[in-house]
């Protein structure tokens, strides 16, 4: 007999908006000055009322970081939709039936599929990565979960548990999950608040000082302008990870800015590395640097995130239980599942990023397993904006454990977050360095979607 929760999914459409960052941000040795948003819509039924359900999934399609490579950007972003495009259309043809996280096993395994054959049919010289596929085909999880919650009336994050849910965890992460259910992880309600990460990336000019180009576009332009209107606590800081010189640089001079406009306040570091370091010495040559010029830095530091090449069956020499027994070390590019997870524990990593950019499912999933194994957990975003930074949001309020959410897109592209500023500018608007997570507990996701709109016009730079 069937769940009464369990849906079917009908019709999946997908569209795109492309936006230009008001200035460019670097991070792992590249830059980017735009993204493309795609959108995924989904209709959907309930076994138990057959009515239908619309659900809506965005996600900023970051192939610079899902997909680094020497391909040109302009084609890997390509691809990346595409993708998106053809799993959309299998996925409304392939009668998929049960509960969310069930829906999501099936649709990897139709883009699995996809992947072989466009990498057969475009004769692609390298592979299709998987992080590249966990990101086009996030907005379509992102829509059932959307729908799923709308169809029950309900939350989608307060549907994970045994009352609905099929099969629990142990399908998805072993047996040591018998009996135990994403919401066995979740709070029932959002945080009130939370600290917002800032990040300082590579090319940000941090005062008046390094400023080489004045916008004049009525945000902020640089590290200490931002300090002073948001309140920000906490900053994440994109390193180099090949410049020791120039990261204990970086390091000091943020500090020294910080203390400067407000010593009083709280601070916590992050040092993103971009899986750059060419071994664990470099970090640790790092911290002893840090500590020895700016204690300040070191005590304020909370995590490192991925020194190490994303592909973990790579270097196997290269681990990080040193740099772990000083702070926690989070796992970011490489997480890609369980079997990802296991061999990141094994190589030290005590910490790990969930991101709504590699699937709502795989976020509930992932996050269930790091509070289990008590890891330091935090979630990041792929300067996330509009809906897909309410989506991240979400799922960092639910988390009991996430400290902090990053949120980035209101830096480098605010026009991204304009549609949704009527009815929820307190989350692009950070006051006292929080916002206030708890307007995110209403039906599905936990907001209400605004129109895409039309693609911005290109800058002429």
């Amino acid at each position: 007999m069937a769940n009464p929760s369990d849906i079917t999914v009908h019709e999946v459409s997908n569209s795109t908006r492309n936006f230009v960052y008001r200035q460019p941000m670097k991070f792992g040795g590249r830059v980017v000055e735009d993204v493309c948003v795609l959108r995924t819509e989904v209709t959907l039924t309930r076994a138990a009322t057959k009515k239908k359900v619309k659900g809506i999934g965005e996600m900023t399609m970051g192939n610079a970081w899902a997909w680094p490579s020497k391909i040109p950007g302009k084609i890997t972003l390509r691809l990346m939709n595409e993708l998106a495009n053809r799993v959309a259309s299998r996925a409304q043809q392939a009668d998929l039936q049960g509960d969310p996280l069930q829906i999501s096993h099936r649709i990897k395994d139709i883009r699995n599929a996809v992947v072989a054959e466009m990498q057969v049919e475009y004769k692609i010289q390298e592979p299709i990565p998987e992080l590249a596929g966990m990101v086009a085909t996030s907005p379509l999880d992102a829509a059932i979960h959307d729908a799923y919650g709308r169809a029950l009336g309900a939350n989608s994050f307060q549907c994970m548990t045994a009352d609905y849910l099929n099969e629990d965890l142990s399908a998805y992460l072993g047996d040591e999950f018998v009996g135990k259910y994403p919401g066995d992880y979740l709070s029932d309600a959002p945080k009130s608040t939370m600290p917002l990460y800032h990040l300082v990336g590579a090319l940000d000019p941090l005062s008046k000082d390094d400023q080489q180009e004045v916008l004049n576009d009525g945000y902020p332009e640089t590290l200490e302008e931002w300090l002073h209107k948001d309140g920000v606590t906490h900053l994440k800081i994109k390193l180099s990870g090949n410049n020791i010189d120039w990261d204990v640089g970086r390091i000091v001079e943020v500090t020294r800015i910080c203390e400067r406009v407000a010593s009083e306040r709280n601070w916590k570091l992050s040092f993103d590395f971009n899986e750059q370091c060419p071994n664990e010495d470099y970090v640790l040559d790092l911290l002893e640097r840090i500590e020895r010029l700016s204690k300040p830095s070191f005590d304020r530091l909370q995590y490192i995130e991925q020194p190490t090449p994303r592909d973990l069956t790579q270097r196997t020499e290269m681990t990080v239980h040193r740099i772990a027994r000083i702070r926690p070390v989070v796992i970011d590019e490489s997480l890609t599942g369980a079997e990802s997870l296991k061999l990141a524990r094994q190589r030290g990593y005590t910490g790990l990023a969930l991101k709504a950019c590699k699937g709502q499912s795989e976020s509930l999933i992932m996050g269930s397993a790091g509070a289990e194994y008590s890891m330091f957990t935090c979630v990041q975003d792929l300067t996330c904006i509009g809906a897909s930074f309410l989506h991240s949001a979400a799922v960092a309020a639910r988390f009991p454990k996430v400290a902090a959410i990053e949120g980035n897109g209101r830096q480098y592209c605010p026009i991204g977050n304009k549609a949704y500023m009527k009815d929820y500018a307190p989350m692009f608007r950070v006051r006292y360095g929080t916002v206030p997570t708890e307007l995110l507990d209403g039906p599905g996701l936990g907001f209400d979607w605004k129109p895409l709109g039309e693609d911005e016009p290109q800058s002429e730079k």
